[in-house]
């Protein structure tokens, strides 16, 4: 086998190379930011170990890429996304325009797969490589498909009402044997993410997991026993990047967890466990202070123990199906997506490819700490504008991330890299309640959302301002739970920010709760330890618009109009307030935009316009 995907891709390889690398560094501008940030996005890794199709944007054209583990020059192979090999290692499955198709190694000539109006994603071949299965939203849930891995073939629905339609989430699972597949459902309790299986000749589903909330794609044994999966006790807080790992008796449906003395990291749902090729070993993300490594841990427990020592964090990773390495998609705070591989048997990680975007004057930000209101030192991550003088002024910038249980990551952060090359330094915060440091810090904001971390977010402004570079000016802004955080400072602590941006954000919960996709309000109701009606005591704990009475600061607020995660009418409601009480703002918001902007254009606006904001009030 690996003889035979060797003489392939040496074949794939003889026709001439496609250049990675652009020719100058870019100017870090808005522009650029947005729409030339070229990298790498995605790995699979060839049966054999031998070779790794990569999805990645060059600087001039998007795409497949073939480049050995061993290092050489990628080789620009087809356009399409979300690559996935066939068993025996001689073509793949991929996606492109809401398509499947297929191409084998050697060819760029693809074959159509589906040819309809609907979506498909994540495909996912059967062991045999016969058949393909899918999610897609036609059905109107996130159900799984199945279609014969042959040209123009017809979809057969597999699932019967899987997944709400908006929370498309997670990959099929295949049993070992082809037999069968395993997905995560919330069709027995619209608040759970159980694990169930589905019989691919009969469509027999049957649920496996009771007691779990499921926080990756389920990860079959290799003797198809038993189930690994990321996930979070019913009973507890809906923990982001701090899950335990549970083992699912196939046979017995019963789930325990695997005890260790760490826990493990889904990142924002997009990471997942991965067994030995011997069903002994499992392998794992795990996210410590901002950034993310691998660790191995005995299948029934025990010491786990961290494998790299790469630094930065990835988002995405492929294990290698013969059990020889891993293929990360990998960024540090100077360095923009790459692939980087990891032998099983251990050592240095190698850089594989050179997609990303070089970029002019890129200077790597220093972690600190800062004491907050009640004591607790909180992590931060100071961005200086390029050839700081510490003996002259400089206003400053508070960045409170997104996703309250998530974290700033160490990796390059070109927003904040822009702003310090106008004059700014930049802290961003990794404020209480999120990850990287342990449940018990996650825990401190559990029914606080929006207080204690708002108080963080003030303190990081005292900090600022008791420094000896200080003009004493000093701005805070971020995006989603960012935009929440930042709100939720100014209306608590009036006097600790000049000016504030927030972005994309939830100011009232209990509002919101009524009108988030089905994925908003499982987060808002684990964070709050229920619905409004159960919990009006936490809610008013978190409501921002109540207390907007209290704002001194001038607000410039932007939003997405459909966005549905932070539902646009709490953009609505801020303005009508902010209007009502007589406050200093402005506001602009962004026609069919979900929560992650698809337009750029957009984008380069909303932070044009922050850092004219910016300008306006700090110099």
């Amino acid at each position: 086998m690996k003889i035979k995907t060797i003489a392939l891709l040496a074949a794939a390889l003889a026709a001439p190379l496609a250049a990675q690398a652009q020719t100058a560094p870019l100017e870090v501008n808005w522009e650029n930011v947005f729409k030339n940030n070229t990298g790498a996005r995605d790995t699979a890794i060839s049966p054999d170990g031998a070779v790794v199709a990569v999805t990645a944007r060059t600087a001039d054209r998007t795409g497949i890429f073939l480049v050995p583990v061993t290092g050489g020059q990628p080789k620009f192979w087809v356009e399409g996304t979300g690559a996935e090999w066939f068993p025996n290692g001689d073509r793949i499955v991929f996606s492109k325009d809401n398509d499947l198709w297929a191409v084998a190694v050697g060819s760029s000539t693809p074959t159509r797969i589906t040819n309809d109006k609907e979506d498909e994603r994540t495909p996912k071949l059967s062991p045999d490589g016969r058949t393909i299965a899918f999610y897609s939203g036609r059905s109107g849930h996130q159900d799984i498909w199945v279609v014969p891995a042959v040209a123009l073939a017809k979809p057969r629905q597999l699932t019967k009402n899987s997944m709400a339609l908006d929370d498309a989430r997670y990959e099929p699972s295949w049993s070992p044997d082809g037999k069968t597949i395993a997905y995560f459902s919330n069709k027995t309790n619209y608040w759970h993410d159980d694990v169930w299986t589905v019989d691919v000749a009969s469509g027999k589903e049957s649920q496996l997991s009771k007691t779990l909330m499921a926080m990756s794609t389920p990860q079959w044994s290799p003797d198809g026993k038993r189930i690994a999966v990321l996930g979070n006790a019913k009973t507890a807080f809906w923990y982001e990047d701090l899950s335990d790992i549970y083992l699912i008796d196939v046979a017995q449906k019963t789930e325990k967890k695997v005890p260790m003395q760490i826990y493990a990291t889904d990142l924002l749902n997009n990471l997942t466990v991965h067994w030995s090729k011997d069903g002994k070993e499992l392998f794992f993300p795990y996210h410590e202070r901002a950034e993310v490594e691998m660790w191995r841990v005995p299948s029934e427990g025990g010491v786990a123990t961290r494998m790299t020592n790469m630094g930065g964090t990835f988002f995405s990773y492929d294990a290698a199906p013969n059990g020889s390495g891993f293929a990360f998609v990998r960024s540090t705070p100077t360095r923009g997506n790459e692939v980087d591989y990891f032998p099983i048997e251990g050592g240095a990680v190698r850089q594989l490819t050179d997609f990303a975007a070089k970029w002019q004057g890129l200077v790597k930000p220093e972690e600190v700490s800062y004491r907050s209101w009640d004591g607790l030192y909180i992590q931060g991550f100071l961005f200086r504008p390029p050839g700081f003088d510490p003996a002259k002024k400089y206003p400053a910038l508070v960045m409170v991330h997104g996703g309250g249980t998530n974290s700033h990551y160490n990796r390059l952060s070109l927003q904040e890299q822009k702003l310090a090359r106008e004059g700014y330094v930049v802290l961003a915060v990794n404020y209480r309640g999120g990850s990287g440091f342990g449940r018990v810090f996650q825990d401190l904001a559990v029914n606080d959302w929006g207080n204690g971390q708002a108080l963080d977010a003030a303190a990081a402004g005292e900090f600022i301002r008791a420094q000896p570079w200080s003009t004493g000016k000093v701005g805070i802004y971020g995006y989603s739970y960012g935009g929440i955080t930042t709100l939720a400072a100014i209306s608590r602590v009036p006097d600790a920010f000049d000016a504030a941006v927030p972005m994309g954000g939830i100011y009232d919960f209990a509002d919101a709760y009524n009108n988030a996709d089905r994925l908003g309000k499982v987060f808002l109701a684990s964070g709050h330890g229920g619905s409004p009606a159960e919990r009006p005591e936490i809610y008013a704990i978190s409501n921002s618009l109540s207390r907007v009475h209290q704002i001194k600061t001038p607000v410039l607020i932007m939003h997405g109009e459909a966005d549905v995660r932070a539902p646009f009418r709490q953009y609505q409601l801020a303005t009508e307030i902010l209007k009502r009480e007589g406050k200093v703002f402005e506001s602009k918001s962004y026609p069919g935009e979900p929560h992650g902007f698809r337009n750029p254009e957009n984008y380069v606006d909303m932070y044009t316009r922050l850092e004219a904001w910016f300008e306006k009030y700090l110099k």
